[in-house]
């Protein structure tokens, strides 16, 4: 997979309703172009959030991080290509059979609907855990050896595995936050330069817009500090 030639904010949509998931999406898009749907939104609505995001234009993330026997991920992966969702997650410790599984199961959907493939992300270690950079490039590793187009990681190992991996893939950095803002139950944050430093493409914010008094404003400021710092990269 070709990498971006800017890094792009995802804003994960961790609200409990669909109306305040429409809500930020009005308000946002399209300053804020791509949305990620994790297991809370999707369990509650199923696919009526991403029928939403796409009526908007927008494009979906879909984290769900599949984990599970390789036919039976085969299935979800095929069922979310149908969905036309941008792209999906799927943990890597699940192992080598079920991501070479995923992957053929994404580019037979592919060629059934004549759409290009949803894009394969793997989930090396949640950055709500304390992790070592060998066991993150390990996963990686594995993970583009199989097919995948790219990983999940903070910025922390993120710059190691640009370093060591030198198959062009899609890094995806969760844990973004300010540095006034707090932590939450995060362990492995970031900054947004940290991460555009690090070699991200994908940039998935969430609590700092989600809960700030002036998401728009926020995001702008957000998107100045991404220009600024893509520009100084």
């Amino acid at each position: 997979m070709q990498r971006l030639s800017s890094p792009e904010i995802i804003l994960a949509l961790d609200v409990n309703t669909l109306e305040e998931a429409e809500k930020f999406v009005d308000k946002l898009y399209p300053k804020i172009k791509f949305f990620k749907v994790g297991s809370h939104l999707f369990t509650a609505y199923g696919p009526k959030i991403i029928e939403l995001l796409h009526k908007k234009g927008a494009e979906v993330f879909l984290d769900l991080k599949y984990f599970d026997i390789p036919n039976t991920v085969a299935q979800a992966v095929a069922a979310a290509v149908r969905l036309r969702v941008k792209m999906l997650t799927l943990h890597i410790s699940g192992g080598q059979e079920m991501l070479k599984a995923a992957v053929e199961s994404a580019k037979e959907q592919s060629r059934v609907l004549k759409n290009p493939p949803s894009l394969l992300i793997g989930v090396t270690v949640l950055t709500s855990q304390k992790t070592n950079p060998r066991e993150v490039l390990k996963l990686a590793k594995q993970a583009i050896a199989c097919g995948l187009d790219g990983v999940v990681c903070s910025a922390q190992e993120g710059i190691i595995l640009r370093r060591k991996i030198k198959n062009n893939f899609i890094m995806v950095t969760p844990g973004i936050r300010p540095d006034e803002f707090e932590r939450d139950d995060q362990k492995r944050i970031t900054t947004v330069s940290q991460a555009v430093k690090a070699g991200s493409d994908f940039l998935v914010i969430g609590r700092p817009i989600l809960k700030a008094d002036y998401p728009l404003l926020t995001t702008e400021a957000l998107l100045g500090d991404l220009s600024r710092s893509a520009v100084g990269h």
